[in-house]
């Protein structure tokens, strides 16, 4: 088997020696590794771009989310398995299917792993895995520290939680499914899988295998409000309809407001954008049942 493997050396703690140990590994039962080790943000899209016109058997991405999400902005649309090494911050997508954070054992599933087409968020005509996010949580990506965040991992978050929270009130998003149906709050997350930084579950109907996008949009506007049923929503407690909307739909106009979004945890922009779902363009590779 012929191997492309893009690795980000500074993703979560010990990234060098935890590649080390996967190109070993790999190598070991028989394959064949081309290693490009990612230096700045877009070096793993390109390498993904460029790993598509060569005679891969398939591609590995070991990092956190962020990689994946460049990784996947580089290889879609694509027929070539994309297997992944869990070693970020939170690895949700990890999480999502089932993927060890054992390095070998990750390196198991990525050789013998099950080949799976799947659906992605496309933002404008930037694709995502797992979700995005408008408003708070976006902004709380935006304000987060780089270097801290590589010195306490998900603390850095919290840290950055609390100053968006004391900051202003947010303005109002508007959400337009492809029915016409309007829709207003004041943050949301559009879920394309079921966990949402880490093992919560804020759109718990969203799966990889659909067609269509799960919506949580929160609806109260105060900051205690809006926190109790984000705190709920992760909880997996039912939120009243006076908390927030869930929905789902395959085409999405969101605006409103110059809010934030984030997509699969790194920064993308500000509102307005379009959502929608794209399902066969990208085959990800699955622990075996």
């Amino acid at each position: 088997m012929k191997i492309k493997l893009i690795a980000n050396p500074v993703a979560g703690g010990d990234a060098r020696s935890k590649i080390e140990r996967a190109v070993s590994y790999l190598q070991a039962a028989g394959a064949v590794v081309d290693l490009t080790l990612t230096q700045k943000r877009g070096d793993a899209m390109q390498a993904a771009a460029a790993a598509k016109q060569a005679d891969y058997d398939r591609i590995v991405a070991a990092g956190g989310d962020g990689t994946l999400n460049e990784v996947i902005n580089g290889l879609a649309p694509s027929d070539i398995p994309l297997a992944f090494i869990p070693f970020g911050t939170t690895n949700v997508f990890a999480l999502e299917v089932g993927i060890p954070f054992d390095v070998e054992q990750a390196c198991v599933v990525a050789l013998q792993g099950r080949p799976c087409t799947v659906c992605l968020g496309l933002a404008g005509d930037t694709r995502f895995l797992l979700m995005a996010g408008i408003g708070f949580d976006a902004e709380v990506v935006a304000g987060v520290s780089l270097p801290l965040k590589r010195r306490v991992g998900k603390l850095a978050y919290l840290f950055s939680s609390l100053r968006i929270l004391l900051r202003s009130v947010p303005d109002i998003v508007e959400v337009v499914d492809e029915q016409g149906r309007l829709y207003q709050g004041y943050s949301a997350i559009i879920g394309n899988g079921r966990y949402y930084g880490g093992r919560f579950s804020i759109t718990p109907e969203a799966s990889l295998q659909d067609d269509t996008l799960e919506v949580c949009l929160f609806r109260r506007r105060g900051r205690i409000g809006f926190l109790i049923s984000m705190i709920k929503a992760a909880l997996g407690r039912p939120l009243a309809e006076s908390e927030a909307w869930r929905f789902k739909g395959r085409k999405l106009t969101v605006s409103g407001s110059r809010a934030a979004v984030q997509l699969d945890g790194d920064y993308h922009g500000r509102l307005p954008e379009k959502f929608c779902a794209v399902f066969g363009e990208l085959t990800l590779v699955y622990p075996k049942e």
